[in-house]
């Protein structure tokens, strides 16, 4: 399955982000799984309201993040998208885990019926909050084969946010695009320097004139800057969905129709 498979020849589809509330175990973890699993699907019921074309939900409350993600958070994060699907049952969806979590994302998209992962540290090694990160894309496309969840596409940051890639100075972005297409990703995700901050309409530009898969804006997109990344096959839409468009806030409704109802203009 390809991109296209998925959303079709729409451009570009618009992917709403659920941030899921601090699970347990994890410092700022608070609340019961009944309570997040409600707050999740309750964002979601938003989205599918609104008319969005695809959802991701991230561990994002998490903070700070570890590369050593126990089972616990597989565990809750399949029981978050497992309720999620059941609330759009025909939506495309998709998950991140955090830090680097990959392989666990795509054991959670198997057993939750999702249809994609974004993943960090595809190609190439960058420091990150965390740590140094080394490239996955070996052991995950393997992983993913072995576990029979090849319909699950992989969405792959390059150059990513919150991120040092002083180690790959000598590397541009469309060099950074074309090994990650050489290696099999199955869409590229370009963002700002952090969470909110508007990414490079010339990066997207050279990155989409340099490879033949899927090119997704990953962060800094706003209802007021939204025609600077029509050329992006998708974009991920988080903080300017949300109240007051920080990230940490619930998900505003009128400011996702707002914003679906603009894109439905753009797009005839």
């Amino acid at each position: 399955m390809k991109f296209w498979d998925l959303f079709g020849r729409l451009k570009p589809v618009v992917i709403g982000m659920i941030h899921v509330k601090a699970l347990p175990g994890t410092p700022l973890g608070c609340m019961k799984m009944t309570q997040i699993v409600e707050e999740a699907c309750r964002e979601a019921s938003i989205y599918h309201d609104a008319g969005i074309d695809g959802v991701i939900i991230e561990n994002m409350h998490d903070i700070p993040y570890s590369f050593s993600v126990g089972p616990e958070v597989s565990a809750c994060m399949t029981a978050v998208c497992t309720a999620v699907r059941s609330v759009c049952p025909l939506l495309p969806l998709g998950v991140q885990i955090l830090s680097s979590a990959n392989q666990q994302a795509l054991a959670v998209a198997l057993a939750s019926g999702l249809d994609f992962i974004r993943a960090e540290g595809f190609v190439f090694s960058h420091v990150a909050d965390e740590g140094l990160l080394n490239a996955c894309a070996g052991d995950l496309l393997r992983y993913r084969k072995q576990i029979g969840a090849e319909h699950v596409q992989i969405f792959t940051d390059i150059k990513k946010k919150h991120s040092s890639h002083a180690l790959t100075s000598d590397l541009s972005i469309e060099e950074t695009a074309r090994a990650a297409e050489f290696f099999l990703s199955d869409g590229l995700v370009i963002t700002g320097t952090a969470t909110g901050v508007e990414a490079d309409p010339c990066e997207l530009r050279e990155v989409s004139q340099s490879v033949r898969i899927p090119v997704l804006i990953g962060s800094g997109v706003t209802y007021d800057n939204i025609e600077h990344y029509l050329g992006a096959n998708g974009m991920i839409i988080g903080s300017h969905f949300k109240e007051g468009g920080h990230w940490a806030n619930a998900v505003d409704p009128e400011q996702v129709k707002r914003f679906m109802g603009k894109i439905h203009d753009l797009r005839k």
